[in-house]
Parts: C-alpha cells; sequence; structure tokens
C-alpha cells in the first residue's frame, strides 16, 4: 500500500513537470523537433541508484545519517525530465521529503543534497521511536526504491524500583538480592563481591553469578559487604550498582593466651579479640567487676588499651605497666551489642624474676601442665592451662561447632611463663 500511494504521489508530479516522460516518440522543442525513441527508457540512461543504502547503528542520544546515491537523476542531455527523489519511513507510511523539500512535522529531520546525486536524511538526537527501515524511492515508472535500517542502540541503565538496596538481616536468614536491567539489546546481569572475594553457587566457589537475582541461604557474618550488580550490552558504558549487606550477630570472643606471666616490675600485655555486629561496646574489667578501660574511657599511666576496628572484628590489647603483687589475678574481656554479651577471663599470675636480666633460664615441667581443662559456652572450669582445639566447624552458612578437644603441652619456658593457649569462646546470650 505505501509503494502504491507514494507511486500516485510521484506519478502526480511527473504530470505536472514541464516534461513528458514515456517509452512513446515523443516532441520536444529545441531549435528543431528530437524524436526520442523507445529506446531511451534503456535502463543505462534511466535514474538508478549507485550503491545500496547501507544499514547505520546510531546510540541513543546521537544523530544519524542516511544516504542515498542516485545517477542519472538529471535526465538524458540535458532534458528536464521530473524525476524526484523522497524518503519514506517504511513502518508508519510516513513520507519524510521529497526532493528538496522536508515533508514531516519532525523538527529533528533534515535533508541535505550534493549535485542531485547524493541525498542525505540526517535525523537529530536519535531516540528509540527512531529504529527502523527507511526508504528512497525514484519517482520512476515503475518506482524504484532501496531501503536501508536504522539500529538505535541504548546502553544499559539500573531500573531502581526494581533493584534491591542497602539491606540489614540476622545471622542465619535467607537473603534475596535482585536486580533489574533495561537497555538495548537486552543487557546481561551479573553479581559479584566488590572486595572480589567468591560466592557460593550450587556448593561451588565462583567469582560472579549470572543473572538478576542472587540467593544466599543461612548468610553469615562472613557473606557481610558490599555487592556489586553488574549490567552490560556491548554499548558502552557499562553500569553497575552497590549494595551492602549488614549481617547481626551478638558478640564472640577469642583469647590467644588465657594466662598470662609477669614479674613484679615488668609491663605485661593481655590480648582479646571479639566479632559482632552492630558494633560492640568493648571493655576491660578486674576479677572484681571493677571497670579498667573501655571503647570510652582514656588509658591512664597504669592502663593502656589499644583497639583496633577490622569490619566487625576488633582487636583489644590491655597493657599493664610496672605490675605490682596487687596486679596478679583475674581479668576480663566483655563485649556488648544490642543482640547480647560476652566475656573472656585471662588469669595473671606472678613469675619469680630473673638475678640477671641478661639470663636465659632453662625450660622445665611445670605442675600446673598436669591438670585438665574443660570450657562450655564462656564458663571456665578447673583452672588448669592446656592447649584449647576447636573441633567445632565453621563454613559460610555461620554454623559453629560446640566441642572443645583439649590436651596438655609438655613443658613451658619459665623466663616468659608466656603459656600459649588458643580458646575460642563463642556466646550467644541474651541481653540481660
Amino acid at each position: 500500500m505505501l509503494i502504491n500511494l507514494v507511486s500516485i504521489l510521484f506519478i502526480l508530479l511527473i504530470h505536472h513537470s514541464p516534461a513528458v516522460l514515456g517509452k512513446k516518440s515523443r516532441t520536444i522543442e529545441n531549435n528543431g523537433i528530437i524524436n526520442i525513441k523507445e529506446d531511451f527508457a534503456k535502463e543505462s540512461l534511466m535514474p538508478h541508484f549507485a550503491e545500496p543504502i547501507p544499514n547505520v547503528t546510531v546510540t541513543e542520544g546521537r544523530d544519524a545519517l542516511l544516504a542515498c546515491v542516485v545517477e542519472n537523476l538529471k535526465g538524458f542531455k540535458g532534458l528536464r525530465i521530473g524525476w524526484q527523489v523522497a524518503w519514506v519511513r517504511v513502518d508508519t507510511q510516513t513520507i519524510l521529503s521529497i526532493h528538496h523539500n522536508v515533508i514531516t512535522q519532525n523538527p529533528r529531520i533534515t535533508l541535505t543534497y550534493n549535485d542531485h546525486r547524493s541525498w542525505f536524511l540526517h535525523i537529530k538526537n536519535v531516540q528509540e521511536s527512531d529504529r527502523g527501515w527507511y526508504m528512497c524511492q525514484i519517482n520512476t515508472d515503475p518506482m524504484r526504491s532501496r531501503q536501508g535500517y536504522l539500529q538505535v542502540v541504548v546502553p544499559p541503565s539500573i531500573i531502581d524500583k526494581d533493584t534491591s538496596t542497602d539491606l540489614v538481616v540476622r545471622e542465619q536468614a535467607n537473603v534475596t538480592l535482585n536486580c533489574k536491567a533495561q537497555g538495548y539489546p537486552e543487557p546481561y546481569v551479573m553479581w559479584r563481591r566488590e572486595d572480589g572475594a567468591d560466592l557460593s553457587f550450587n556448593g561451588d566457589n565462583v567469582n560472579v553469578i549470572d543473572g538478576e537475582t542472587l540467593y544466599i541461604t543461612k548468610v553469615s557474618r562472613l557473606h557481610m559487604g558490599a555487592y556489586l550488580c553488574i549490567a552490560s550490552n556491548g554499548v558502552p558504558p557499562s553500569i553497575s550498582k552497590r549494595v551492602m549487606l549488614k549481617v547481626q550477630f551478638p558478640p564472640m570472643l577469642s583469647i590467644p593466651n588465657q594466662l598470662e606471666g609477669a614479674y613484679v616490675g615488668q609491663d605485661v600485655n593481655l590480648e582479646c579479640h571479639t566479632e559482632a555486629f552492630p558494633a560492640s561496646i568493648n571493655y576491660w574489667t578486674t576479677e572484681k567487676g571493677d571497670m579498667i578501660v573501655s571503647d570510652l574511657l582514656v588509658s591512664g599511666e597504669k592502663y593502656e588499651a589499644v583497639s583496633v576496628d577490622d569490619g566487625y572484628r576488633k582487636y583489644m590489647m590491655l597493657k599493664i605497666r610496672n605490675v605490682a603483687k596487687s596486679d596478679f589475678g583475674n581479668y576480663q574481656c566483655v563485649a556488648k551489642n544490642s543482640l547480647g554479651e560476652t566475656d573472656g577471663l585471662i588469669k595473671l599470675d606472678e613469675i619469680p624474676a630473673p638475678a640477671d636480666p641478661n639470663e636465659t633460664l632453662s625450660t622445665t615441667e611445670h605442675p600446673i601442665l598436669k591438670k585438665k581443662y574443660a570450657a562450655i559456652g564462656n564458663q571456665l572450669f578447673n583452672t588448669g592451662v592446656g592447649e584449647l582445639k576447636d573441633t567445632g566447624s565453621h563454613n559460610l552458612n555461620g554454623s559453629y561447632g560446640s566441642s572443645a578437644e583439649f590436651s596438655p603441652s609438655s613443658s613451658v619456658a619459665i623466663h616468659s611463663y608466656h603459656l600459649h593457649l588458643s580458646i575460642t569462646v563463642c556466646c550467644y546470650l541474651a541481653v540481660r
């Protein structure tokens, strides 16, 4: 229907032109009578397309240029023939231009030409709605035409209303992160961790997970961090959205050395490692429960507290200067947050001072190592000393084993009395 409409329009233009076109003999006065025979309509003398109309790919928002190159449009030997070129939008059956005139009311479309041979259709600020076939026509009889396709590509973008935002969940919950993107061609979407750590997928550790949805079952503190949804479709630039996953859990602590030894006048360090989210309030107390230093208290001359944060982890150290006899006893490392609290005990014992500070004492058997040691929760019993081995499992799903096995060490260097006791106290207590 479109071709017929355009053909009729062009035929009307021909009939109203000063020249007459046909295969029969015609007479035109030009200092005499020239007979135009039927071979005037031969292919070599008729207007024709010099080359195909190339398909064009343009990114949305840029300008597009469609070119139509026609030979013999002016006619033969100076004859004034009413051949004209038109641009037509095929899918909407819209005539965009006829010869030198732009017909469409679309202000983004303009026309330029070069010596009636090259005809250029300009489309500014291309939109997705401009995608489709465009036809260049010559009003011969029968009409001649060529078509070119305008492909409009669109870089990816994230659809915020359909995409997850920062999320806070309790440990052991199931988590679903969604990411929806749009663009043309349809974007490819994937998830990965911002820190580059692997993700668990179908029992395997992978760096990225394809698709719009990321599922995490029985989330643990190890899943805490920033996740990136990345969308790409080959049209630059790719785009990403950052989603922060925060996992709440009550405090947990571990004490590298539960028994420390020092002689009078010595400086000694007590160490404690905690994990908690929301961030815990940490402090040190004496065996009587008196607070020594905390996150909020400033160190003094006797005590110096060091606290180093690393995400949900925190390292605590209590330095006791110039140890006196009254300093020996038990010290507690305490961590509290809105979900619970836990504490761990460190015993500071007195050891004999070396007669010569430069003297190295021999390593001997210490009777305290003959005792067994047990731990249930964060309660310590039968204050013997041994090496704690945590036999419980600890995996990405956040499950922690509860069993602990102890075996006595064979000897200890009395000189340092720095007996290594590796103990992990994992405690989940309700807020008192």
